[in-house]
């Protein structure tokens, strides 16, 4: 019974269970139908990804407008438009621009594959939480996210721990991505995107708040902000150096990258001339009475760059990110870390730093020096004004800095050049001291005393200034340690509203001193539009010092309510031309709709500050009653108030340059940067106490002495001086003893430290009573072998290596462009372009140079020379087909005979020919003939060839085809007197010698054109004196052009002896072989050449002259001698 009951038992187990089973797979069917759906609609039926054909086709999409934007920068090589000078100074460096590539191309996709499934569900979108998480992670990986989402890993190492990563990440070791660079901005508030997920506030012109549509921030500028520049109230506390400090510091903390493309995605207009809202393109519309570059109704307003895994994908798959709203990216370590000197990443620290310097050294100008003094290196792209003049250049370098915007002002660069020469004066003192460190060490130690200035000047000198002591108390307060519970990341509303106030203290003008703190005739003040973007006023109007003098001695502009922002920035913001111009107050407005920052009411309700619901709270908070209601009128309600213009406009605290709202905001961030840095300069472990002390005695003005002419400054650079009553002497303005960084080398340590490591550093670390070797590389290679060793002798050391890293085979995320090929180089790589591309100021990317290649330019060369050749052809073809009826033409007309021909000269021709020379009366026919290569000589006589000759007169007539031979009447006979010389010729009888001058005979170059063939021009000559042989030069002129190259005969039989015993029949006399000008004659185009024929003549031996054709002689009278022209005989 009890086994039946049990058997039983089971039987209703298997039959629940197969009913929960049942149960559980209809509940799957009837309560999951998306998840199937969807996964079918991404994934297909038949094992195809087209989620991965979509994020490949949107990467296609969003290169296409990154190259389309690269195009059209190199297209525009004139002066830089201001839009061209914002996107250069926002260029984020190449990490960053990765990043923020991969995050468009993943947020794109996402859009699409958003669009798609839709679509196919008619609008039934699932839930995201139940959305596989292996589509996420394809698409994250497929458009280069991925590796960018990921914590970084931390090194372990006791160099890790002393000095900060240049990137700012691990500073926090539970959380290493906080403060980091190309990191998302920490959110305060959620954003208040219009569509919950990325769209700006203002992206729908229709959409109302409270019942109020959204004023254009350009209209917001003109009836609130802006002012003329003579309305400028000048503080009558704080000097022009705290506005400076102020901006320099904001560009140590905060950089917020652009988009990567200025052309709207899916093939869309580029966002210089689209005045609609295609993303990345969100342009500043214009009032109807206004005009601006971008089509005439708008300015250009690129987006930034959303941060991977925010924004639409955080949206569309919650089970990662939950949720998660477009969120911006930063660029530099959120850290005071004085990154504006040493950059925030491998890549530009590379760049930075002088690798050859045994001290650690930062790289200098080479080309320039100021006073002995160094300037900052120059940078590529060139991209900056130059210098006026006519040298016709159209852009200049740019200084390299730890930022890109150290070219933007000259207050900018004056700074930046400052603590460049500040750490190199450092780093060297510091090796000095400590002879045993390594260029390594003196580097980072120099890194971190700059780093600690940064901080000191920054939170003891600038900060309570700003928030007034009241406000620096509530939201600062003193030091309690390092808290590695404060996320130290730089806040959005901080980046883009609060700590934009500065921009309401810049002067107009740039003030330049002389020693005497006046105002020289030669540095009148700049306008800030000269100023933009000018490194060569730094360079060629004086150096450094009247700039600082000028940032001492000249107070800020001070931030009054109705006086906001003067038209230098409102105008004229990066203006280098004539034309064309931005506004600042429009940018910082419609900065903070692009990031989604709530309006004024919710951040003072964040803040503890009372919502402002009506006109007459605003005018309790704003200082001007009249702003308050222009404010209003806009605006509509305060709630709308975009935050940066309402804590502007505030009324400022006590003692303080900002209102309540943004004392807040300024004072949040700065304790969670001061509490949330483990490397903060008081933090325990970062100094001894020594160091501190020394440390705490620093200051800007101590900075300015040691780096500059000066010989006084005032001992608070942030208050404005009156020269001479409020400086100091430079000897009493306290700075820092480095004898406290002395550390004795070790005394028989166990150590071996090594010669070196080729491409990396090797250091010597100590901590917790050991001591270790670490060893790192330098960007572009990778250790291979262990990063800290223990020590040992160094016989026994086996280090590592640092290996070349081939960054070309990065497929996530190759460096160059498809457009490029990329080569591998020692540590780096190259993108290199085919003809007639070439490279993009990207550096990555190939573009059109609009120029034929170096190829093409061969053919044509080829083509013409074919042409030519061709051409040449034609005209010899027409030619001998014009005389093909005609025999050949000889200079002797023979009677009929025919005789064996000369070795060597072809075959005997026909001389009874019709001749196209007229008799030359008793001398008959000319000695010299020019026959062509085809052509013959004639029979009978012995005919030496003598040379070969391209003769050509273009302007030839319609003259005989026959030219004129000149040649000297020389002869050797007894002389007349000195350097005088007589002359005999031979008629055609023995007749007396007629004597002449000896000399060479030339065609004049005024000469007289015979009239006709029979006429002899007239030849004038020259007296030379005869040393030895003389050297016969004959000029030929030929009326016509030879098409080919004639040889050139000579009839050896018209040498004879004059007379028995003369000393011409003893002399042998040669004709020189050189084809050269006479010196002292013209030689015009018109002339033909002067010709030298290398022929030998022999006298005759016998005493009584030979018997000679009567005909043909070698005349040697006054007359000159024919040239006949010898073609070849007609075919058949």
């Amino acid at each position: 019974m009890g086994h039946l009951f049990s058997a039983g038992s089971a039987v209703r187990r298997r039959a629940l269970a197969i009913l929960g089973v049942t149960l559980v797979a209809a509940c799957a069917h009837s309560l999951f139908p998306f998840l199937r759906r969807g996964q079918d609609l991404l994934w297909g039926r038949s094992g195809d990804p087209p989620v991965v054909s979509v994020v490949e086709e949107t990467r296609r999409m969003v290169d296409r407008a990154i190259y389309h934007t690269v195009k059209r920068d190199l297209s525009q090589r004139g002066v830089p438009s201001p839009s061209q000078l914002l996107s250069f100074s926002k260029r984020p460096e190449p990490t960053s621009r990765a990043i923020s590539r991969a995050a468009e191309i993943m947020e794109a996709s996402l859009q699409a594959l958003k669009t798609r499934v839709s679509g196919k569900l008619r609008g039934s979108w699932p839930p995201t939480d139940v959305l596989p998480e292996d589509v996420l992670n394809t698409v994250a990986n497929v458009s280069g996210c991925l590796p960018y989402m990921l914590p970084p890993e931390c090194p372990d190492t006791c160099l890790a721990r002393k000095y900060r990563l240049v990137t700012g990440a691990c500073n926090n070791r539970d959380h290493p991505q906080w403060g980091a660079s190309n990191t998302a901005l920490a959110r305060w508030l959620p954003p208040a995107y219009e569509d919950g997920i990325s769209e700006p506030r203002g992206w729908n012109p229709n959409l109302l708040y409270g019942g109020f549509p959204l004023p254009p921030v350009r209209e917001v500028t003109r009836q609130v902000i802006q002012v003329p520049n003579e309305a400028v109230t000048e503080d009558e506390q704080y000097s022009d150096l705290l506005a400076a400090w102020g901006q320099y510091i904001d560009h140590d903390i905060a950089f917020t990258p652009q988009s990567t493309s200025k052309a709207a995605f899916g093939g869309g207009a580029d966002c210089q001339l689209t005045c609609e809202n295609q993303n990345p393109c969100f342009p500043i519309q214009l009032p109807s009475n206004a005009s601006g570059s971008a089509g005439g109704s708008c300015l250009p307003f690129y987006r930034s760059s959303a941060a991977c895994g925010t924004g639409m994908q955080g949206a569309f798959f919650g089970n990662l990110s939950s949720a998660n709203p477009r969120q911006q990216m930063n660029g530099l370590t959120s850290f005071l870390d004085a990154s504006t000197v040493y950059g925030s990443s491998p890549a530009l620290e590379k760049q930075l730093r002088n690798w050859t310097s045994p001290e650690g050294l930062l790289r200098v100008n080479t080309r320039h020096r100021d006073a002995g003094r160094a300037y900052l290196p120059f940078a590529r792209p060139t991209a900056c004004a130059p210098e006026p003049g006519p040298h016709g250049t159209v852009t200049a370098p740019c200084f390299l800095a730890g930022d890109s915007r150290a070219s933007e002002v000259p207050a900018l660069t004056t700074l930046h050049t400052l603590w460049l020469r500040e750490h190199n004066r450092l780093a060297s003192a510091l090796k000095a001291l400590n002879a045993h460190w390594s260029a390594h060490t003196a580097y980072q130690e120099a890194r971190k005393v700059v780093g600690a200035l940064h901080q000191i000047i920054s939170m003891r000198d600038y900060v309570p200034k700003v928030l007034g002591p009241e406000a620096f108390q509530k939201y600062v307060g003193p030091y309690e340690g390092y808290d590695p519970a404060v996320d130290p990341t730089v806040s959005n509303v901080f980046s883009t509203a609060a700590f934009r106030f500065g921009h309401a203290t810049v002067h107009p003008l740039v003030r330049r001193l002389d020693a005497h703190f006046q105002e020289p005739p030669g540095l009148p003040p700049l306008r800030l539009q000269d100023a933009f973007f000018s490194p060569w006023r730094l360079l060629k109007e004086g150096g450094l010092d009247p700039l600082v003098r000028g940032l001492l001695a000249r107070p800020a502009k001070r931030q009054v309510p109705e006086q906001l922002m003067n038209e230098e920035l409102t105008e004229r913001l990066f203006v280098l031309g004539s034309s064309g111009g931005l506004d600042l107050a429009s940018i910082n407005l419609q900065r903070g709709r692009d990031h989604g920052l709530p309006g004024y009411n919710a951040w003072r309700e964040f803040c503890g500050l009372p919502r402002l619901q009506t006109r007459a709270d605003l005018r309790t908070a704003l200082a001007n009653a009249s702003i308050a209601g222009r404010i209003m009128d806009l605006y509509g309600h305060p709630d709308n108030i975009d935050v940066w213009l309402g804590g502007l406009a505030e009324t400022f605290l006590p003692q303080a340059r900002t209102g309540p709202l943004f004392a807040c905001l300024i004072g949040r961030q700065m304790k969670a940067l001061r509490d949330g840095d483990r490397f903060w300069w008081e933090s325990s472990g970062v100094f001894t106490e020594a160091q501190r002390r020394q440390l705490a005695r620093h200051s800007l003005s101590r900075v300015i002495c040691d780096n500059t002419g000066l010989p006084s400054v005032p001992a608070d650079a942030f208050l404005t001086g009156r020269f001479p009553r409020d400086f100091e002497a430079c000897e009493n303005i306290p700075g820092l003893n480095l004898d406290v960084w002395r550390e004795p080398p070790p005394q028989g340590d166990a150590c071996g430290l090594p010669d070196g490591v080729d491409n990396g550093d090797v250091t010597l670390c100590g901590e917790t009573g050991r001591r270790v070797l670490v060893f790192s590389c330098r960007h572009g290679f990778q250790l291979q072998g262990r990063e800290q060793v223990a020590c040992a002798p160094r016989s026994l050391l086996r280090p590592p290596v640092c290996r070349d890293v081939n960054e070309c085979e990065d497929v996530t995320a190759p460096p160059c462009h498809p457009s490029a090929r990329c080569r591998n180089t020692k540590g780096g790589f190259s993108c290199e372009c085919t003809d007639p591309y070439v490279l993009a100021e990207d550096g990555t990317t190939c573009v059109d140079s609009g120029r034929l290649p170096k190829a093409s330019w061969v053919s044509i060369a080829l083509g013409a020379l074919l042409v030519g050749g061709l051409a040449g052809l034609t005209w010899t073809v027409v030619c001998r087909w014009a005389h093909a009826g005609r025999k050949a033409s000889l200079c002797i007309a023979d009677s009929g005979g025919r005789g064996a021909c000369q070795r060597g000269l072809g075959t005997c021709q026909d001389t009874n020919a019709s001749n196209l020379l007229p008799p030359l009366g008793a001398q008959g026919r000319c000695p010299l003939l020019a026959v062509s290569p085809n052509g013959s000589p004639p029979c009978g006589q012995q005919w030496e060839e003598v040379g070969s000759s391209d003769l050509c007169r273009p302007e030839g007539t319609a003259r005989p085809r026959s030219g004129y031979l000149a040649h000297p009447q020389c002869c050797f006979a007894q002389e007349l007197g000195p350097r005088s010389y007589s002359c005999q010729y031979d008629s055609h009888s023995d007749s007396t010698a007629t004597r002449g001058p000896l000399g060479k005979a030339h065609w004049s170059p005024h000469h007289e054109e015979p009239t006709s063939p029979s006429e002899p021009a007239n030849i004038v000559e020259r007296v030379l004196p005869g040393l030895g042989h003389e050297e016969l030069v004959f000029r030929v002129v030929v009326p016509e052009c030879l098409v080919l190259p004639h040889k050139l005969l000579m009839n050896n039989q018209g040498a004879r002896r004059d007379s028995p015993g003369s000393r011409a029949a003893e002399s042998t006399y040669e004709l020189g072989t050189a084809l050269r000008p006479e010196e002292g004659w013209q030689r015009s185009p018109r002339s033909s050449l002067p010709i030298h024929l290398p022929v030998h003549l022999e006298p005759s031996a016998p005493a009584s002259p030979p018997k000679l054709d009567s005909r043909c002689r070698l005349g040697l009278g006054q007359e000159p001698a024919r040239l006949a022209l010898v073609d070849a005989p007609a075919p058949g």
